[in-house]
């Protein structure tokens, strides 16, 4: 979830600047020549001004001669200095590892706050729920504990609720956090979920757009689909390959059959089938008990005419179920047109 940015207007006024902005413009006045100032504050403040440096956008030569006259007496500025997200990388990485540059490029580039728990209070309720509903109850209440009250509070509605709950016993029972282990938390956070939250604001346009027409019912789907080829090819093929579809359901493996049946709704699974391929309808037929079998087969039988609506509305139900399946690891899905195993 990268944030929109504007042009700011240039600095021209030296009380408009916060300590950290003051720090991060002389700090770029001085470059990269002067590093072992960096390498003399510690994680946090080098955090803080990153972000200061990396937002700043332009300051006024009168601006930046006043701040060193202020900070270093008998110095002057040499002009005006802008403080852009290159920038800053530029002069992080001449003194520090790659990998700490990017871990933090990529943070102060996420939602916007200061701290970890300000960025959390950025992040979408449904995301963080989603993330935060595989962790120890103790770690969540932990977290929900930090961010603001009503934050927390939609975080907790978008939890399953015997889970909530169980947070918010240990949140009424909650002693003081130890500094290692608030840490050890933030620190967590920082490196398996900020991080995938990055990436995953920069999703693939196609991708995006697959999942939408995975949502359409048939018809739609090949309008669209029909439409888009003559404006262009290239991108339909592309959407195409990154569908998911019912029929892709056959290329599960015996086990992963199993495990979608045990999930799905018997009505929906006798109306999708209704309307598969008689192969598919046989691969599910052969993975179930041969009395449940016959029973499937009698209660398909007894529907007579069905209409394509309902048809497409409960295999894309029995679709979701298989990826909501896949994102908790318990079956493996495989795309349309690709050989390659595929996580959804």
């Amino acid at each position: 979830m990268a944030r929109l940015l504007t042009k700011k207007a240039a600095v021209d006024d030296i009380r408009k600047l916060t300590g950290p902005e003051k720090a991060a413009v002389i700090l770029l006045s001085l470059g990269a020549d002067h590093v072992q100032l960096w390498q003399g504050l510690d994680e946090d403040e080098i955090k803080e001004i990153s972000q200061a440096m990396a937002t700043l956008g332009t300051v006024s030569s009168q601006v930046v001669e006043e701040l060193l006259l202020e900070f270093v007496s008998g110095m002057s500025g040499s002009g005006a200095v802008m403080g852009s997200f290159e920038q800053t990388q530029k002069l992080l990485q001449a003194f520090m590892p790659a990998d700490r540059v990017d871990a933090m490029m990529e943070e102060i580039r996420g939602p916007a706050g200061r701290t970890m728990w300000d960025k959390l209070g950025n992040v979408n309720e449904g995301v963080l729920a989603n993330y935060l509903k595989n962790e120890y109850p103790q770690t969540v209440a932990v977290v929900l504990s930090k961010i603001k009250p009503d934050h927390a509070a939609r975080v907790l509605t978008s939890l399953p609720e015997d889970f909530a709950l169980e947070c918010v016993q240990r949140m009424l029972r909650m002693e003081p956090v130890q500094r290692e282990i608030l840490d050890k938390i933030e620190q967590t956070l920082r490196n398996e979920f900020m991080s995938n939250l990055a990436r995953t604001s920069k999703r693939d346009s196609h991708e995006m757009m697959a999942d939408i027409f995975n949502s359409f019912d048939r018809q739609t789907e090949a309008r669209f689909i029909g439409a888009l080829e003559e404006r262009n090819r290239e991108a339909a093929e592309r959407i195409r390959a990154l569908m998911f579809v019912f029929e892709d359901l056959s290329k599960l493996d015996p086990g992963g059959i199993q495990t979608l049946l045990r999930a799905v709704d018997k009505d929906q699974l006798g109306l999708a089938l209704k309307g598969s391929s008689e192969s598919l309808r046989e691969l599910f037929f052969s993975n179930m008990s041969e009395r449940a079998a016959k029973i499937m087969r009698e209660d398909m039988n007894s529907m007579g005419p069905v209409r394509l609506k309902d048809v497409d509305q409960a295999q894309m139900s029995m679709v979701q179920v298989a990826k909501d399946l896949a994102a908790k690891g318990e079956i493996m899905l495989v795309g349309q047109g690709s050989d390659d195993e595929l996580i959804y």
